[in-house]
C-alpha cells in the first residue's frame, strides 16, 4: 500500500488526484483488516490467516511477556531502573484503582487482571506509535475483545459470586417506591451493556482519531507543497500528545473496569 500511495502521488497532476490518495492511505492505516496467511504457498485454503491488527495484538503481547521477563527476572533488594517503573505502575493500579473501587480482598485478588489490562493497552498503544507498525487498539474487534472480558467480569462474575438471583437483586435499589422500578431496573440492566459498550468506543475512537489527524496534518504537505511545511511541526506536537493520550487511555480503561466490576460485585456500596 505504501508503495502504490508513493506512485499515485508522483503521477497525480491535480490537487483531487492528490487528495483522494492521502484519504485513501489514512483510511488504509486507520482501518487495514487484510489478511496475511501464516502458511506457505500453497497451503492457503486452510483458514489459518490474521489480520495486520491481528499481527499487531501478537507481536504487542510477546513484546510485553519478554520485556516484563527480563525487567521481573530477579527481584531486587532496592528496585531500580525498569523493575522501579514496573512496580509503581502496579502498585499505583493496586492501591489507587483496584483496592479503592472492590475493597481490599477482592481489589488484591483482582489486581493482576486490572495490571494486564493496563500494560497490554499502553504496549499496543505505543507500538502503534512506531512508525511502519500499527496500533492494534484502533480495530474496534480488539477493543471489543477487551470490552467482552470486562463484561464477562461484571455479569458471570459476579453471578458467581451472588448467584443468579443475587445478581439480578443488585439491580433492584432498596427504598426505591415500586412504581419506579419498573422504569429503574430495565435501565439499570440496559446500563450494564452500555457500560461495555462505552468502554469499547472510547479506546477505539481515541486511538482511531490522533492517528487520522497526524496522517491529515502530514497529508497536508503532499497537497499543497512546501506551504504547507508548518503543518509538520503540528504533526509533531500532535504525535507527542497521543504519546500521552496512549498512557491515558491504558489508565481510562483500566480505571473504568474495575469501577464497573466493583459496582456488580459489591452492589450495596
Amino acid at each position: 500500500m505504501n508503495t502504490e500511495f508513493i506512485s499515485t502521488i508522483a503521477v497525480a497532476s491535480d490537487f483531487d488526484s492528490k487528495s483522494q490518495a492521502v484519504q485513501a492511505f489514512i483510511m488504509h492505516h486507520a482501518a487495514d483488516a487484510h489478511e496475511w496467511t501464516l502458511l506457505p504457498h500453497g497451503w492457503q485454503q486452510l483458514p489459518l490467516y490474521l489480520s495486520l491488527h491481528g499481527i499487531m495484538v501478537l507481536f504487542s503481547a510477546t513484546l510485553l511477556v519478554v520485556f516484563l521477563a527480563i525487567v521481573c527476572r530477579r527481584i531486587p533488594a532496592a528496585p531500580t531502573g525498569a523493575y522501579n517503573l514496573v512496580e509503581a505502575f502496579v502498585k499505583f493500579i493496586r492501591d489507587e484503582i483496584a483496592i479503592p473501587f472492590l475493597g481490599e480482598k477482592d481489589g488484591r485478588r483482582m489486581t493482576p487482571l486490572f495490571c494486564s489490562f493496563f500494560f497490554f493497552i499502553l504496549t499496543m498503544n505505543l507500538v502503534g506509535l512506531v512508525p511502519c507498525f500499527n496500533a492494534a487498539t484502533s480495530n474496534i474487534n480488539v477493543t471489543a475483545a477487551l470490552a467482552v472480558v470486562t463484561f464477562l467480569f461484571m455479569t458471570v462474575g459476579a453471578m458467581v459470586r451472588h448467584g443468579v438471583i443475587g445478581f439480578f437483586k443488585g439491580f433492584v435499589p432498596s427504598g426505591i417506591p415500586w412504581p419506579i422500578l419498573f422504569i429503574l431496573v430495565p435501565v439499570e440492566l440496559i446500563g450494564v451493556f452500555i457500560k461495555a459498550f462505552a468502554l469499547m468506543i472510547r479506546l477505539f475512537a481515541n486511538e482511531v482519531a490522533g492517528h487520522i489527524v497526524v496522517f491529515s496534518l502530514l497529508g497536508l504537505v503532499l497537497m499543497f507543497g512546501y506551504v504547507a511545511l508548518p503543518a509538520v511541526g503540528l504533526a509533531l506536537g500532535v504525535y507527542l500528545l497521543e504519546v500521552f493520550v496512549a498512557f491515558l487511555q491504558a489508565y481510562i480503561f483500566t480505571l473504568l473496569s474495575a469501577l464497573f466490576i466493583g459496582e456488580r460485585l459489591h452492589p450495596s456500596h
